[in-house]
C-alpha cells in the first residue's frame, strides 16, 4: 500500500494579508521540492473533498460553528479575527477542504486503500478550539480526524502527536480527558498560546522545552517519555500534527530541530503504528515558515511515512 498526499486547489486561494508568514507560498515550496526529489511520483496524490458542517461538530460547538459559516461566508475582503489570524472569501472554503482532507484521508487509511497518508493543508489547525479561530487555524484539523476514527470508524484508543514548535492548545482542548486518546506533544517553552504547562487532562504527555534545545536532547526526551507512553497506550491509529517550525532555520521560533530530526522522529512514529495499528497514520501539515526547511522537513517526513 503507498502513501497518500492530499492536497485541493482552494490552500492556495486562502491569504492572510501580505508579509503574513503563513502564506500560499508554503505550499509551493513543498511541491517543487517533492517534484525536484522525485517524492511526488511515489505518491499517490488525492484531491480532498469538503467537510460537512456536522462532521465538524465532531470537534467544534455549534454555536461557533454558526458564527465562523455567517462571518466568513460573506466575506468580500480580508478581514482580521485577532491579530495574527485573517480571512479572505476563499479562507471558508479551504478551511472546509483542509478538514476534509483530514476526514478523507482516516476513512481511506481505515479501509486499507492507503497505508498512511500526509494532508497537505492550508490553513492548519491545531490551535483552533471547541468555541475559537486563532493561532492562523480555524478548525481542527487533527483532532477533528481522530474523532472520526473513533466515533465513526469504530476505533477504541488512538493517539494524536504534536511536534510543532507552538503547543497545541486546540488538539487539548478538544481532547483532554478523553481516555480513547493519548495526546503527546512537544513545544517551546514559554511561547505562543502561552498553555501547556500544565496539560488540562491525565491523557496528556507535554514536552515543554526551552529556546535552543536541539535535536540530540529532543530525541532523547522521545524515547524516554513519548515512545514509552505510546506503546502502552497501543493505538489503533496515529495522527500527526506535523508543524516544521521547530526546524533551527525557522524565523517564529528557537528550537534547533534539523530536517534529518524529523525523519528520525517519523520513523519512530511508523514503527509504533507498525506494532499497534496496522501501520495506519494520517498526518497534517501544521506551521513551518522558512520555505527552503519546510520543503526539506516535509520531504524528510514523507520519506519516513514512505519507509524510503
Amino acid at each position: 500500500m503507498s502513501t497518500a498526499l492530499y492536497t485541493h486547489p482552494s490552500f492556495w486561494q486562502h491569504a492572510m494579508g501580505a508579509g503574513h508568514p503563513e502564506c500560499p507560498e508554503r505550499l509551493d515550496a513543498i511541491d517543487e521540492a517533492l517534484r525536484a526529489t522525485g517524492l511526488m511520483a511515489a505518491l499517490t496524490v488525492v484531491q480532498a473533498r469538503s467537510a460537512t458542517w456536522e462532521e465538524l461538530r465532531l470537534a467544534h460547538d455549534p454555536a461557533y460553528l454558526t458564527d465562523v459559516r455567517e462571518r466568513l461566508s460573506r466575506l468580500t475582503g480580508t478581514v482580521q479575527l485577532d491579530p495574527d489570524t485573517a480571512a479572505n472569501p476563499h479562507t471558508l472554503n479551504a478551511a472546509l477542504h483542509a478538514a476534509g482532507a483530514a476526514l478523507q484521508a482516516t476513512e481511506q487509511v481505515l479501509e486499507g486503500r492507503f497505508r498512511n497518508a500526509f494532508c497537505a493543508v492550508r490553513p492548519p489547525g491545531h490551535h483552533a478550539t471547541r468555541r475559537k479561530a486563532m493561532g492562523f487555524c480555524f478548525f481542527n484539523n487533527v483532532a477533528l480526524a481522530a474523532r472520526h476514527a473513533l466515533v465513526r470508524g469504530g476505533l477504541r484508543r488512538v493517539a494524536v502527536v504534536d511536534f510543532d514548535v507552538h503547543h497545541g492548545n486546540g488538539t487539548e482542548d478538544i481532547l483532554a480527558g478523553d481516555a480513547r486518546t493519548l495526546m503527546v506533544g512537544l513545544f517551546e517553552h514559554p511561547l505562543y498560546p502561552f498553555t501547556g504547562v500544565p496539560p488540562l487532562g491525565p491523557n496528556m504527555l507535554n514536552l515543554p522545552l526551552p529556546a535552543h534545545t536541539g535535536g540530540q536532547e529532543i530525541r532523547e526526551l522521545i524515547r524516554a517519555q513519548w515512545l514509552p507512553a505510546l506503546r502502552r497506550f497501543r493505538p489503533q491509529m496515529l495522527f500527526i500534527s506535523a508543524g516544521f517550525d521547530a526546524h533551527q532555520l525557522d524565523p517564529l521560533g528557537l528550537l534547533r530541530l534539523s530536517e534529518v530530526d524529523y525523519g528520525w522522529i517519523t520513523e519512530q512514529l511508523v514503527d509504533v503504528a507498525d506494532q499497534h495499528a496496522q501501520g495506519r497514520i494520517v498526518s497534517c501539515l501544521e506551521g513551518g515558515y522558512h520555505l527552503g526547511a519546510l520543503a526539506r522537513s516535509v520531504g524528510a517526513h514523507l520519506r519516513g511515512l514512505m519507509g524510503a
